[in-house]
């Protein structure tokens, strides 16, 4: 059932909206000022807000202004009602952030239209948002595959050739040194590839095959190509 958070300073123009978007099968949430309109939005994401202009605590479109911003209702559409019919009201109003504009008085088939249009909206933003993050999480998985598999490998060969050296008769401490060499290497090379993925905040897909993406991160010298002495 979706959600509709409904904040206006008239008791009767709440009953109204409610009344109506209950009978479609909506679930309402009332407020009856801007500022418990911004806490419930906050503390209940509802799918969609309809908002009242004119109210004396706080405006509809400073409202609008503050939910846009914040981080966790950023994305709820808002549809702003309103008796005022000029052009540059409206202008005034989708400049604030909202996602329509319904004036008053309006008729239930109107209201429902832009309301399921609404929402329509809402849900392929969230089904958007669900496709990247579910695009982002195997672009780093094949990031860390792809970077990471090249120390491991040395890791691997280095255990082996300290292995090796350990079960002869004469072991060389130079031998042994040097491998452990390759081992820190590699160490530091994963290191620094986990630190760059963990300091990613706005991550950039690049092409890794014609199906397959990756997470750009800065590309490190080929340690493990250079001789060490």
């Amino acid at each position: 059932m979706k959600k509709i958070l409904v904040i206006d300073d008239l008791p009767e123009n709440v009953f109204m909206l409610q009344d109506r978007l209950e009978h479609e099968g909506f679930e309402v949430l009332t407020a009856y000022d801007g500022y418990t309109g911004i806490d419930k939005a906050k503390n209940e994401l509802p799918d969609l807000i309809l908002l009242d202009v004119m109210m004396p605590d706080i405006t509809g479109l400073e409202v609008c202004k503050i939910l846009v911003n914040e981080p966790t209702t950023k994305d709820i559409p808002i549809i702003l009602v309103t008796a005022k019919s000029g052009a540059e009201d409206t202008k005034e109003g989708l400049e604030a952030g909202a996602y329509d504009y319904i004036k008053k008085p309006f008729n239930r088939i109107e209201l429902l239209a832009r309301v399921k249009s609404a929402l329509k909206l809402s849900e392929a933003h969230k089904l958007l948002l669900s496709s990247e993050k579910r695009d982002t999480y195997i672009a780093t998985v094949v990031t860390a595959n792809h970077k990471i598999k090249q120390p491991l490998t040395l890791l691997s060969l280095s255990s082996a050739a300290i292995k090796r050296e350990l079960s002869r008769d004469e072991i060389s401490k130079e031998g042994i040194l040097k491998r452990v060499k390759y081992i820190d290497l590699a160490v530091k090379e994963i290191t620094d590839v986990l630190n760059q993925l963990n300091a990613i905040k706005d991550p950039v897909l690049s092409e890794y095959t014609s199906n397959i993406k990756m997470i750009k991160v800065e590309d490190e010298p080929d340690e493990q190509n250079k001789k060490l002495d």
